[in-house]
């Protein structure tokens, strides 16, 4: 039996994590306003999503540190304050360049809201708990980036833009109250100097990464270019790596990746979500750059991802159960990579049933991955701080890959236009298609991945 704390405790970790998550996809179905709005271009305005997800990503590391040296409570309830205030900064915005700016600040709150309250979760949390507490925790993962669209479209369609960051401002004070409540006072501690040199390489690779990215999707800025920077930021990650190795006491832990189920679901999960989190951020332009729908009817459509999610997650503990993690992550990777892969087929005539079929087929698979991923992650990653340094690292991969999939769908469909042209229908269509076929063939991936998994994996966590 769970602890009536814990369980609420992970309720509310939820409610902030649906808050993140939707904040990092609900721009998507308003990027062609927006674009019209603030009088950019929708390379420009996608930077809106890249940036707060990349600052979500480079300054997770440093919650971990945070956490040890201030406590909990205190860091948990002042990253709450941070990202509702930039909440309502990015509501009050006017032009392009005060939104990027507060959407980063979100990111600064957000990147220490979520892993400081899985920590304290899952750093009192028994194994035997650590399926059904995960469950908690990911559900908002799976349901935000899906209701988001729909949410957004009709916040669009019927209000303004601004509307949809406004709405994070009541959530955020109930999130307040409640983390006031549940969260216990004492748990700072002594810590080693931050480890600055580890901050500036980590960061910094993790920047030049992305942003060379957006470069090379975006139109006025030069290919080569994009190309140097994203080269550059390689380089400095592996410096990075290097030293994070090497060092007594790092930003991010990497001994952590010296546990096989830890080291196995962090590589394959960064690339299954890179390419999950892009799907309901691509969704959303076709059916309205291509399709010529309205935000109300894109997002109504993008909705049926959240229903395939619901449908099976009754079902996945018992799966997981009887089939294990090996046998979940083949079926679920497989069946994103040919979910999307389909998606490539579609077309404005397409019945809105079929669509609505294969949206909600991907949703099923989508549920099942993520489920499989984050238990087995933690399933044999020892309680106490290597649970922090773990889920540190983890909500950093995470992130990253967030930001990475978004912007490598955006060269994806630059590629198109380029590349696309021997596939039906016009140059738009084509560049879609060529998207959605070349983010198939990444999601296999992780399927191969899979395939290399001891089947045994996550045994001690399955119900006999």
């Amino acid at each position: 039996m769970i602890d009536r704390r814990l369980r609420n405790t992970a309720l509310l970790v939820a409610a902030c994590y649906f808050m993140e998550n939707l904040d990092g996809t609900i721009v998507t179905t308003a990027i062609p306003q927006m674009s019209a709005s603030l009088n950019a271009s929708t390379s420009t305005v996608s930077l809106v999503v890249t940036a707060y997800l990349l600052a979500l990503a480079t300054l997770i590391p440093l919650s971990g540190w945070l956490t040890q040296r201030y406590g909990s409570r205190a860091i948990f309830l002042s990253a709450i304050v941070i990202f509702t205030l930039a909440s309502l900064g990015c509501g009050l915005s006017q032009n392009v360049e005060m939104l990027i700016f507060m959407r980063v600040l979100q990111g600064v709150g957000g990147a220490m809201m979520v892993p400081v309250g899985r920590m304290v979760v899952l750093g009192h949390t028994d194994k035997e708990d650590l399926i059904r507490i995960t469950a908690y925790i990911i559900w908002p993962a799976l349901i935000a980036p899906v209701i988001a669209p729909l949410l957004g479209g009709v916040i669009t369609e019927y209000l303004s833009w601004h509307w949809m960051f406004l709405i994070n401002i009541p959530i955020g004070i109930i999130c307040f109250v409640a983390a006031w409540i549940l969260i216990d006072e004492a748990d700072a501690q002594k810590t080693a100097p931050l480890d600055v040199f580890g901050a500036v390489l980590t960061t910094g690779s993790l920047g030049a990464i992305t942003w060379g990215a957006h470069m090379m999707a975006e139109e006025s800025y030069s290919t080569a270019k994009g190309v140097v920077v994203l080269l550059a930021g390689v380089g400095v990650l592996t410096l990075a790596v290097r030293h994070l190795l090497r060092s007594e006491t790092p930003l991010l832990n990497l001994r952590t990746l010296r546990i096989y189920t830890f080291r196995v679901s962090t590589y394959g999960f960064f690339m299954y979500a890179m390419i999950v989190w892009s799907v309901p951020f691509i969704l959303p332009l076709l059916f309205q750059e291509v399709f010529g729908w309205t935000p109300v009817q894109s997002g109504a459509a993008v909705l049926w991802v959240f229903a395939g999610n619901i449908s099976i997650k009754p079902a996945t503990t018992w799966m997981l159960n009887r089939f294990g993690f090996r046998y979940n992550l083949l079926f679920a990777t497989f069946g994103v990579s040919a979910s999307i892969a389909m998606f490539s087929l579609l077309n404005a005539n397409t019945p809105f049933v079929l669509i609505a079929m294969i949206v909600f087929v991907s949703g099923v698979f989508r549920s099942i991955g993520f489920t499989a991923y984050n238990t087995l992650a933690f399933c044999d990653v020892p309680k106490g701080g290597t649970t922090r340094e773990a889920s540190a690292l983890y909500a950093t991969v995470q992130q990253v890959a967030g930001a990475i999939g978004i912007v490598v769908t955006m060269l994806a469909i630059t590629a198109g236009f380029n590349w696309g042209a021997f596939l039906p229908g016009s140059d738009l269509e084509g560049a879609y298609a060529f998207a959605f076929l070349a983010m198939a063939v990444i999601a296999l991936v992780p399927f191969l991945m899979a395939l290399r998994l001891d089947p045994h994996a996550g045994d001690s966590l399955r119900a006999r």
